[in-house]
């Protein structure tokens, strides 16, 4: 063959491999009466369809009463523990292009102190891969012996980054069993002694024992037996007062880092130490801090950034692991303040100083389940996610525990706590079972769980809550409109033989549905796919959760 004409025929050929592909997913066929995935279900009765193994399809059956409605709740969820796992889904009765999707509405947007948090959480986890041998600091060769008057130099955060750490002067001002506070010497002195002595009484009283109860104990590798209390105007001046007086912006109570406890980190100070903000009352530093508020804040920071500190000891220094993955080490730490707050009771005005920011935050969650997830690569999230860590943490104590005893919850969450697995791992072994099941039960639970007159099975109950009274009462009760007036969660009634629905799928989180079949109505079927009506992806771990209402 001349070789002009060779390479055109090479040429050619080259042409039409490039022009063609391998066919895409075939469209799933549409469900029939015979099809997989039956619904027969009782008042009550629940069931999850894996469409990855009934190619989509949910087959209900027909509804022979000549008087009654049958309703179903329909959650379309994914299970998977891949972290911002989302795809695309139709739920409809063929493979017909799905309606167009309707936009989600905006999360509510991550304070600058959940940014910060975060921001602290992955510098602790890239120290943490980095430190040979998970060694902790070294240890000084004599403990400091702290009392009223000992000073101490410490560094700290310079920015929210915590790129730069400067070098602070403190004294300690009063020195309990658990904590020894120390004040900035650059602070101003508008915290007596009365009040000092007060805050550190409440961690030592209170707080420390609530936390080391329920997780187990922090590390001691300063050998003072000591946990620190650095109250610093530093921490203040993380933001601008413009930035502190924006409501969408805020500030920054307090924070734990796990770089004082890495051997080797040049930031670090060696000890366990909560840093608090300041009272700054005529806002020389950044926006005004009062001392009432200052006192009223900081117990609350303290609670949440101690289980930071006490799992960073356990996953980390004792049994050489990862820090415990960043959205179930948020949901723990908010669990924190609401069974600190619980310590107050009936004082509910200090109640509602600790469990306001979690209820708000479920609230959020409940209003569009659909747009957040529960297992994402952020794992601080926005107030969306933080109220889904902590319902979901809530959840597993309440279905987990073994007991309504203190004593019963504490051996579980210390469980979760004294472990080197992390995430979802960590959470199925402790509980004994598959995360399908664990986010199936979840879903339903936040819907029934205390829904009026419907016997609901006690694996889908909260017990300590009953969220359709306890956002309207403390709403009231802790006088701030911000919460909910009535329960959000308020699912799409459709018509189920008629649905043509289409939304996202993310890890964790599930849309809702209430179907409604009438009287004397023949079976209905739901194909169960992606928007263009093909199959779901089987790491996704898709399942259609269905329980019968009525």
């Amino acid at each position: 063959m001349p070789k002009g004409l060779w390479v055109v025929a090479v040429s050619s050929l080259l042409a039409a491999a490039c022009s063609s592909s391998p066919p895409g997913p075939k469209p799933l066929a549409a469900c029939t009466a015979t099809s997989g995935g039956q619904v027969n279900l009782g008042v009550a009765a629940y069931a999850a369809i894996d469409p990855t193994q009934t190619a989509g399809c949910a087959v209900f059956q027909a509804n022979p009463s000549g008087s009654a409605t049958i309703e179903y709740l329909v959650v379309p969820l994914s299970a998977s523990s891949v972290p911002d796992d989302s795809q695309a889904f139709k739920l409809g009765g063929n493979p017909l292009a799905a309606p167009p999707l309707a936009a989600a509405p905006l999360a509510a947007r991550s304070s600058v102190a959940q940014q910060f948090d975060l921001t602290l959480r992955r510098a602790e986890r890239e120290l943490v891969a980095r430190t040979p041998m998970r060694r902790p600091a070294a240890a000084p060769p004599v403990p400091q012996m702290i009392s009223p008057g000992t000073p101490g130099t410490f560094k700290v955060c310079g920015n929210l980054n915590c790129s730069t750490h400067p070098t602070v002067t403190a004294t300690a001002k009063t020195v309990g069993a658990h904590v020894a506070v120390y004040v900035d010497n650059a602070s101003r002195d508008t915290l007596t002694t009365a009040d000092l002595d007060s805050v550190a009484a409440v961690f030592d009283t209170l707080l420390y024992p609530t936390d080391t109860a329920a997780f187990g104990r922090e590390s001691d590798i300063d050998r003072n037996g000591l946990v620190l209390v650095l109250m610093t105007p530093k921490v203040n001046s993380l933001v601008t007062s413009a930035q502190c007086n924006d409501p969408a912006f805020g500030f920054v109570a307090g924070y734990f880092y796990g770089g004082d406890l890495i051997s080797g980190f040049s930031g670090g100070n060696n000890a366990e130490i909560f840093y608090s903000m300041s009272p700054d009352p005529s806002g020389t530093v950044s926006c005004i801090h009062t001392t009432t508020e200052v006192k009223q804040l900081v117990p609350v920071t303290f609670i949440h950034e101690f289980q930071h500190m006490i799992s960073f000891n356990q996953h980390f220094l004792i049994l050489g692991g990862f820090p415990e993955d960043l959205w179930l080490n948020e949901g723990l730490s908010h669990y924190a303040e609401e069974n600190g707050g619980r310590q107050f009771l009936p004082d509910t005005a200090t109640f509602c100083d600790f469990v306001f920011g979690d209820l708000y935050n479920a609230g959020q969650y409940l209003t569009a389940p659909q747009s957040h997830f529960l297992v994402d690569t952020a794992g601080i999230g926005g107030l969306a996610e933080r109220g889904a860590y902590w319902l979901f943490v809530r959840f597993l104590v309440d279905r987990f525990a073994g007991g309504t005893t203190q004593a019963a919850v504490n051996t579980f969450t210390r469980s979760l706590e004294a472990t080197n697995q992390v995430g979802v791992g960590n959470v199925v072994a402790r509980t004994g079972t598959t995360f399908p099941t664990i986010v199936e039960q979840w879903t339903l639970a936040n819907y029934v769980s205390d829904l009026p007159s419907f016997p609901t099975p006690p694996e889908l109950q909260y017990v300590k809550w009953q969220f359709r009274t306890a956002f309207p009462t403390l709403r009231t009760a802790c006088n701030n409109t911000k919460l909910p007036a009535q329960f959000p969660l308020a699912p799409q009634s459709v018509t189920g033989s008629s649905a043509q629905l289409a939304g996202m799928l993310r890890a964790g989180s599930g849309s809702y549905y209430v179907m409604q079949q009438a009287p004397s109505t023949p079976g209905f079927t739901l194909l169960f796919s992606t928007s263009s009506g093909t199959a779901l992806r089987t790491s996704l771990v898709p399942q259609l959760a269905v329980l019968r209402l009525q």
